[in-house]
């Protein structure tokens, strides 16, 4: 199993994140809710933990299902002093996320809807050239205090 290489630390400049790589796999999923922990609590935002490793869950399970990639990259960061975004960067960036319905009997495809359900908001960013980018990141951001 893989695990954390090296502790969650706060950038001592800008705006702080963590971003690491790990495959493309369920087992990653453990890893990345470790990983939005440890950071929400360098940061001392516990309180936000549980809804954003749930959402980090959710994200690297959409990518293990949805691209043939064998590695992702998963990150927290705080774009701003009253935001909190976790993401999952894959190299599949043709395979965008879908807000979907799924009905009652169905035994999955319904991650992206909890995503909505929970986070403050979500969406995805293409990285690369615009008419050939190379990767996508998916992510969710929370508001610090629940203000929008």
């Amino acid at each position: 199993m893989t695990s954390l290489s090296t502790p969650v630390q706060v950038a001592p400049t800008g705006h702080p994140a963590y971003s690491q790589s790990f495959p493309c796999e369920p087992s990653t999923a453990e890893i990345g809710r470790k990983l939005v922990r440890d950071a929400l609590g360098v940061w001392h935002l516990d309180n936000l933990a549980d809804v954003a490793a749930l959402i980090m869950s959710e994200l690297i399970a959409n990518a293990v299902r949805h691209t043939p990639c064998h590695s992702i990259r998963l990150i927290v960061g705080r774009p701003s002093a009253t935001r909190v975004r976790v993401g999952v960067v894959d190299r599949a960036p043709s395979r965008l996320p879908i807000l979907g319905q799924a009905d009652e009997d169905d035994e999955s495809g319904r991650g992206l809807l909890l995503i909505d359900g929970i986070a403050d908001r979500w969406g995805y960013d293409l990285h690369g050239p615009e008419r050939r980018p190379r990767s996508k990141e998916v992510w969710a951001e929370l508001f610090i205090g629940g203000d929008a």
